[in-house]
């Protein structure tokens, strides 16, 4: 694990109790929806929830049963904004340089997964995993990834990512590359090693599970989190991304859309011509339909 110097002591952050929108008929459904760096709930959620997909349809109108919760993040200092105090999901260094300082995102990261992991328990309890869903725009879209790969709860519906890209993503594949290429920086020489005798690590039959394993176990040890499991891969996963986003790259979206492949999770990515920093008509749409399909609605979006 890197060895890090906390930016932020995550035990001192603090989460403004969430916006909720109750559903317009009988509950049968909860999302819970995550803004992006420098935004809060009630900035973020009720602009959501006003746009008209393409084709018609809200997201109130269309998931007339879902209960929506948008959460606000904790204040914390943003090294980038030269530290100063915003509300982010956790702390990080210029995207355009991403692979520098990433240990500044650790302690956010640890405590917000933590959150959304607490509200994802407790709305599972109530209607059931099948009809949860997570999602995110930009830094809400990273952190939404990154709790999917660390939760070891029941599974649930789906998850959605707008604009976003997979914090350590560059980590996570060299892990798998470098397994795939035989040069597995976990192994280690000598018949009698006890890592060796690790049935996850025996059997050809068996190194691709275990390749996409220790990858995301990676993960979960270099934020601290004692997470186990793989329900990941039964967690569905859209990623929407405008080809002309001035602030992450849609080559970002494109690197998580890849790493996301590699340790086995189904993830779709689509993405919109002439689009900055948002959302879209279109992309409401699309992912309209993909939460349809997810949790198991019949009902078409035209």
């Amino acid at each position: 694990m890197a060895t890090n110097t906390p930016n932020e002591d995550a035990a001192s952050l603090i989460f403004p109790n969430p916006l909720v929108y109750p559903p317009i008929i009988k509950h049968q459904q909860t999302f819970i929806i995550l803004h992006g760096r420098g935004s809060v709930a009630p900035e973020f959620g009720p602009h959501l929830l006003a746009m008209v997909a393409s084709g018609g349809g809200t997201l109130l109108s269309t998931f007339p049963h879902a209960k929506f919760i948008f959460p606000t993040a904790a204040v914390s200092r943003a090294t980038i904004y030269k530290r100063a105090y915003t509300h982010q999901w956790f702390n990080n260094w210029h995207l355009e340089e991403y692979t520098k300082r990433q240990d500044l995102q650790i302690d956010g990261l640890r405590a917000s997964c933590a959150y959304i992991h607490e509200l994802l328990r407790r709305e599972i309890e109530i209607v059931g995993g099948e009809n949860v869903v997570l999602w995110g725009l930009s830094q809400g879209c990273a952190t939404s990834l990154t709790a999917l790969l660390t939760w070891d709860g029941k599974p649930f519906a789906a998850t959605v990512g707008m604009c976003g890209w997979l914090p350590f993503s560059n980590l996570i594949e060299e892990i798998v590359r470098e397994n795939e290429s035989g040069d597995d920086p976990f192994s280690h020489s000598g018949d009698d090693d006890e890592d060796t005798k690790d049935p996850l690590r025996l059997g050809s039959e068996n190194s691709e599970i275990d390749t996409r394993k220790q990858a995301v176990a990676f993960l979960r040890e270099h934020l601290d989190m004692n997470s186990e499991g793989d329900v990941f891969w039964d967690v569905p996963v859209f990623l929407g991304h405008g080809t002309e986003d001035e602030k992450v790259s849609v080559n970002l979206g494109r690197e998580a859309k890849s790493c996301l492949d590699l340790v086995g999770v189904d993830v779709q990515m689509i993405e919109y011509e002439g689009l900055g920093h948002w959302y879209s008509q279109d992309m409401l749409r699309d992912i309209f339909q993909f939460l349809k399909k997810s949790l198991k609605i019949d009902k078409e979006i035209s």
